[in-house]
């Protein structure tokens, strides 16, 4: 039977630890033997909230954690709260035991700050990878569902969980069981690591109109140094007076309202998780002042970058 450690950091992401430990119960159900067991594991022992406010109970405190073979580490929102030297002392014990780590989305950045994902690549939601990569740019990240190593595991969070459990179980069990397992979830079908976490672009847009599409895919990729509406119209291959209609029939905006918000998405995004200061901030956003930064920001969203900074906003 192998053993599984599942560390819940508050404000843990629920959903991506369902995903991960359900296909392990369905698996030992299927296969009418215990295949897999799993303790859960919280700082000090106390029941644990998740980011949707549920409440979970524990097995046992880190300090009281037995050695496992397995530990995924799982978090949510603001996992640097949670992040002490007595946890990457933790950490660091478990893999000096031969320990398998792993993390489940932002999970990443406790073994990042623990130190055990050096010459290891990694995974995680694509909307923290930009700022997981400002702040550790020695790391090597991929956009891929999920990673399975020799000794590190990473997925995306979410459903992608599902996935990297059910890649685990084909593996160790054979892929009849993981298709066994994959039906009894109504998971339509094992996605591949190389699976993309977001709908294609043409998806999201709602629009298969090539054009648009471009011009969206290349805003997306000049973001620190946006191009101009007329050099995008250009590129996408239609007039800028085109360009214009294809925003306002399609996605009901201006082509500049719809940069400047992807723009200030991408600032929210780093505000929320790098160390950057804010003008910093809305330079690698494009803005050429912390004084138009601020201005479009709370435009945007109704506050400033320093109240997101300093957590006087919601999520």
């Amino acid at each position: 039977m192998e053993r599984w450690g599942f560390l819940l950091l508050p404000r843990f992401s629920m959903m991506a630890f369902f995903s991960a430990v359900e296909p392990l119960r369905i698996a030992n159900r299927i296969a009418q033997r215990p295949l897999y067991d799993w303790t859960l594991i919280g700082l000090d022992g106390a029941p644990v909230t998740a980011s949707n406010g549920m409440t979970l109970l524990v097995d046992c405190a880190v300090v009281d954690a037995p050695r496992l073979p397995t530990v995924a580490v799982c978090s949510g929102f603001d996992p640097d709260l949670w992040i002490d030297r007595a946890l990457v002392a933790w950490l660091n014990r478990q893999d000096q035991a031969g320990c398998r780590i792993g993390a489940l989305d932002t999970g990443a950045i406790v073994l990042a700050e623990a130190e055990l994902l050096h010459h290891e690549e990694v995974t995680l939601h694509w909307e923290s990878l930009p700022g997981f990569n400002e702040r550790y740019p020695h790391l090597r990240t991929s956009d891929e569902l999920f990673l399975l190593g020799e000794r590190r595991f990473s997925c995306a969070g979410g459903s992608a969980a599902m996935d990297m459990t059910l890649e685990m179980i084909a593996r160790r069990h054979g892929m009849a069981l993981a298709v066994d397992v994959s039906e009894q979830l109504i998971h339509d079908r094992l996605r591949s690591r190389g699976d993309q976490q977001r709908m294609t672009l043409a998806r999201r847009l709602g629009s298969h109109n090539r054009r648009l599409v471009d011009a969206v895919a290349l805003m997306e990729r000049h973001l620190e140094s946006p191009l101009t509406l007329a050099e995008v119209a250009r590129r996408s291959g239609v007039s800028s007076r085109q360009l214009q209609r294809l925003f306002a029939e399609t996605l009901a905006q201006t082509p500049a309202g719809y940069y400047l918000g992807l723009r200030l998405a991408r600032a929210a995004t780093l505000l929320k998780e790098t160390d950057r200061d804010v003008l910093s901030v809305g330079l690698v956003c494009g803005f050429s002042s912390a004084s138009s930064f601020s201005r479009a920001f709370r435009r945007q969203f109704g506050y400033s970058p320093a109240a997101l900074r300093q957590g006087k906003v919601g999520d």
